[in-house]
């Protein structure tokens, strides 16, 4: 076997050195004589160059699946599992598997040091256990993997104090090209050893945190349930058996822990508890994951009850992008009160318990002044940093308490980065998974080893662990509060906890800020989106005869516009605020003045009608219809350049309202249609028509005055006319019937002269002209034929 080698920062004991030495001695002793029986050359030829040569192959990947138990005490059994996997190109033949341990970390930075070399054949190994502990291979074959497991008492790991080992796992053997016994791969990881109890235990408080990325939309249904629409269907995933979020609640509820809870997660499950609708490619299709919402929710209500639950603003809102980037924006600070405002109630809502809102928590505990003064603005006076962010003083050689006042009444709860980040990155294989467990118990162990000071640790994990990392959270967290040095503590507990007073309070400037996380923040033109999509809202909401309708779904869209879960993902942020603005504006223009074409106007007043439709299911009032003569010397609108009337429209509805206007002079003007809030804010789109005005003269009108005498007088004349030939004709006839009497009597003259004075006497009485006005106006009737050319009386 290779040599053992002692890790940095081991200080082993005395039995040990003599033991290793005596080993070492033993085991070099038969090739010691082997060797003197060579020729000088062949020694020469066979022997490797050195240990590092020999060491440094890592032909075979080694992988430590399963420590158990995490944390052994006396009389244990622990069992190590994992897999060798041959990646060269030769086969390794006489393969064995050992277990190594090395003399115990003194430090938190010599347990960083060991598990940044887990894999590494050049470090050190530690010393074997041997014996029949062991795992034996006659040959392992190039790419194929072999299972080992093998179980060592305790009592044979020759653990000295309390404190962290390493442990390591080694595959040693020979191949083709190298026929001798060597380190072909190793995994290093760590061994816990606290059997008794602690002299004083370490509060650990464990944040365990329920947050999704965004997935309502500001769309709901015309119906009076307001039927909300999904972005897809990821949340129902989430919520399935074995997803993110299944896992987080079945994990969350056997642990000891703080819930942190994003408000707009618990409003999210909740409407897909009931009816809901979900947007794909355009379209829009019934959800179907009620029952999976509903068993959620419900046992999410049943593991928080007497548990400490956290409320985070809604939509767990980007407070470092506020900060930076949103601050000079106006109405940014509302929209993040706004979202701190509705948090309590939600959460009592749904889960009805009350929750703790004096917690803010800005991404990776990164703070700076605009951070915290930002995170406080809102009624919180809790901030959440973490140490790699308000970093102790060089001269501190342990890890204080959490709490920290750092000025203006604010505390700041300081989250052990170790410990913190201890379950990121891909812990989908056993290996890494087994290898963050063992490394988060050793610094929890090596922090409370630092002093006798009983003090108060938080953790603060990543946002949205996924499944495997929370599954590893949990298994660490189980054997955490399992322990003989740790006890859990709720948030608010180590909040409130006494501050240490050698702990830094000292908040690191803007300039500290880390530019890795600055560069996925919101952008400035995020928040000024989001500042036009309000005011939208806002001219849009006075005109509803039930504003909550419009009002509270988009003012939580406007709050999700915020969210924290758009770091990283601009694309996605920007296509979201798009959506909204662009829903509003629909809704919105379903307010509208119908258009009209260009109107005539023939006479001096005239009434223009203007009409407005409103296509919404509910009615708007508090509206004011304008219109507005562009040329006013032209054309006025009830004696002005422009009139209002208020208008108010029923849902589904239209109104038209009639203008009088009145023409000055004639020709074409335009005119503006507009409508307008109560405090005078224009409303939708204008509409712009042109009048053309035909106006009637004084002249014009004596025209048509004398037209109109000349026929009266020309029907007066015809009327006289027509009643002097009436009086002709009777005239005409009486003389006709004299005529015919005389030629029966032979004495024509007395018969004519008897009948014509009859005919006169007759008609005497009905004429204006009696017997003594005189000699009639025309000549005796002769009875001569006429001559030519003559008028012919009949």
């Amino acid at each position: 076997m290779a040599e053992a080698a002692d890790f940095p920062g081991m200080t082993p004991s005395p039995a040990r050195r003599w033991l290793r030495r005596t080993g070492a001695l033993l085991a070099g002793a038969p090739l010691l004589a082997g060797l003197l029986q060579l020729p000088a050359s062949a020694a020469h030829a066979e022997t490797p160059a050195s240990v590092k040569e020999a060491s440094d192959s890592g032909t075979v990947a080694v992988s430590v699946d399963s420590l158990s138990p995490s944390v052994p005490t006396e009389g244990d059994t622990l069992t190590v599992s994992g897999t060798v996997t041959n990646k060269g190109k030769q086969a390794v033949t006489d393969a064995q598997v050992d277990v190594r341990v090395g003399d115990a970390l003194a430090t938190r930075s010599a347990i960083d040091r060991a598990a940044a070399q887990a894999d590494e054949l050049s470090g050190p190994t530690g010393t074997e256990v041997g014996g029949k502990y062991v795992a034996k291979f006659a040959k392992l074959t190039p790419g194929v993997a072999q299972q080992f497991s093998i179980s060592v008492p305790v009592d044979e790991l020759d653990l000295g104090d309390d404190g962290v080992y390493p442990l390591a796992v080694s595959l040693s053997g020979e191949t083709a090209a190298k026929p001798w016994d060597q380190m072909l791969g190793i995994q290093r990881t760590l061994l816990p050893w606290q059997p008794d109890e602690a002299d004083t235990r370490t509060r650990t408080t464990v944040l365990w945190p329920l947050i999704s990325t965004v997935h309502m939309t500001a769309e709901t249904g015309s119906n009076e349930q307001q039927t909300p629409v999904f972005l897809n269907d990821e949340l129902a995933r989430e919520l399935s058996p074995g997803g993110r979020l299944d896992q987080l609640l079945s994990l969350g509820k056997t642990l000891d822990v703080t819930w942190v809870i994003d408000p707009d997660l618990l409003a999210s499950v909740d409407a897909m508890a009931g009816r809901y609708n979900v947007s794909s490619n355009g379209e829009t299709t019934a959800g179907s994951h009620q029952a999976v919402a509903k068993r959620w929710l419900s046992e999410l209500q049943q593991a928080v009850q007497g548990k400490e639950v956290v409320a985070l603003p809604f939509a767990d809102p980007d407070v470092a992008s506020l900060a930076h980037n949103g601050t000079g924006v106006s109405g940014s600070l509302s929209q993040f009160k706004a979202a701190s405002d509705v948090a309590a109630t939600t959460v009592e809502t749904v889960l009805h318990v009350t929750p703790n809102t004096d917690f803010a928590w800005p991404v990776e505990g990164a703070v700076d002044p605009s951070v915290v003064k930002v995170a406080t603005s809102a009624g919180a006076d809790k901030v959440i940093a973490r140490s790699d962010s308000l970093e102790e003083a060089a001269s501190l050689s342990y890890t204080p308490s959490a709490a920290r006042p750092i000025g203006g009444g604010t505390t700041a709860v300081v989250a052990d980065a170790r410990l913190s980040t201890a379950f990121h990155g891909d812990l989908t294989k056993a290996s890494t998974a087994t290898l963050a467990v063992q490394e988060f118990l050793a610094q929890s162990l090596s922090l409370t080893q630092q002093t006798d000071k009983q003090r108060s640790i938080v953790v603060a994990p990543q946002r949205m662990p996924t499944a495997s990392q929370a599954q590893a959270m949990a298994e660490a967290i189980t054997a955490l509060q399992n322990s003989t040095w740790s006890q859990p503590q709720q948030l608010t507990a180590a909040a409130t906890a006494k501050p240490d007073p050698a702990a830094s309070t000292e908040v690191p400037a803007r300039t500290k800020y880390p530019s890795a996380l600055r560069k996925r923040e919101l952008p400035k033109s995020a928040f000024e989106q989001l500042a036009g999509t309000q005011d939208r809202l806002d001219n849009f909401k006075e005109i509803l005869s039930d504003e909550s309708r419009v009002v509270t779904p988009f003012g939580r869209a406007l709050n999700r516009e915020m969210s924290t879960s758009w770091r990283g993902r601009a694309a996605a942020a920007g296509s979201f605020r798009q959506g909204v603005r662009a829903y509003l504006d629909t809704i919105a223009a379903q307010v509208k003045l119908i258009r009209k074409s260009d109107t005539k106007l023939s006479g001096r007043s005239a009434t223009i009608p203007v009409t407005v439709q409103n296509n919404l299911v509910q009615g708007v009032e508090r509206l004011v219809l304008r219109l507005t003569s562009t040329n006013p010397t032209r054309l006025e609108i009830r004696g002005k350049s422009y009139y209002e009337e208020p208008i108010a429209v029923s849902g589904g509805h239209s109104t038209t309202v009639k203008f009088t206007t009145s023409a000055n002079v004639n020709g074409q003007t335009t005119v503006v249609a507009q409508l307008f809030t109560q405090d005078g804010r224009a409303y939708g789109t204008p509409v712009t028509f042109d009048v053309k005005v035909t106006e009637i003269t004084p002249t014009v009108m004596l025209v048509i005055g004398g037209g109109v005498l000349l026929l009266v007088l020309a029907g007066f004349r015809m009327y006289t006319q027509r009643k002097r030939a009436a009086a002709r004709e009777a005239e005409e006839d009486v003389l006709d019937e004299a005529d015919q009497a005389a030629e029966g009597t032979g004495n024509p003259e007395p018969a004519k002269g008897g009948i014509l004075e009859e005919s006169v006497a007759r008609s005497g009485a009905g004429d204006p002209q009696q017997a003594s006005d005189g000699t009639p106006d025309t000549a005796a009737e002769s009875t001569d034929p006429s001559g030519t050319g003559e008028r012919v009386d009949r």
